[in-house]
């Protein structure tokens, strides 16, 4: 069974910084692809960043170019993304993903707020 298990979400003050997990099984991670999606309450799920398979190539919405950093370990199957000058739009649940497959974790909440 595929499991993604996301984890590192929380309530942080504006400025700061959180560093999310996933903890991916039941399928060949080091195959795959895996992105961070997000979704705030009345908005579309916005892909926030993708990492190839292999980590040699990443892509970030504009939004959190410079911010935000993904990042796996294939030898631990799991996928990161640590974010820094977090800001009140930053404010979603965050889901992790895979390609191929398409599967998806049940989320994990940030909350940016002072």
């Amino acid at each position: 069974q595929v499991q993604l298990v996301e984890s590192g979400g929380g309530l942080v003050q504006p400025g700061g910084s959180l560093r999310l997990s996933c903890a991916a099984s039941g399928f060949s991670f080091s195959r795959s692809a895996m992105r961070w999606y997000r979704q705030a309450p009345g908005k579309e799920r916005e892909l926030v960043a993708h990492i190839t398979s292999d980590a040699s190539t990443t892509h970030y919405t504009n939004s959190v170019k410079g911010r935000f950093t993904i990042s796996r370990d294939n030898g631990k199957n799991t996928v990161y993304l640590q974010m820094k000058s977090l800001k009140p739009e930053d404010t979603a649940v965050y889901y992790c993903n895979t390609w191929p497959g398409n599967y998806w974790g049940k989320g994990t909440l940030v909350t940016v707020s002072s």
